[in-house]
């Protein structure tokens, strides 16, 4: 006489809705990180092209 609950049907759909932020927020982390190397190297490459012409 125990009734399974309903949530059932849902709990793949609620799997699919977390993974698919947690995908979210992955990848604008990763892209962060890229803008922030891609940055630093411009930097890096400024900075060497005017300390060369020092010389």
């Amino acid at each position: 006489m125990t009734q399974k609950p309903s949530s059932g049907k849902s709990t793949p759909q609620a799997r699919e809705d977390r993974l698919k932020a947690a995908l979210k927020a992955n990848m604008a982390k990763r892209k962060a990180q890229a803008r922030a190397r891609s940055a630093g190297a411009a930097d890096e490459a400024k900075n060497n092209k005017n300390s060369s012409e020092g010389s």
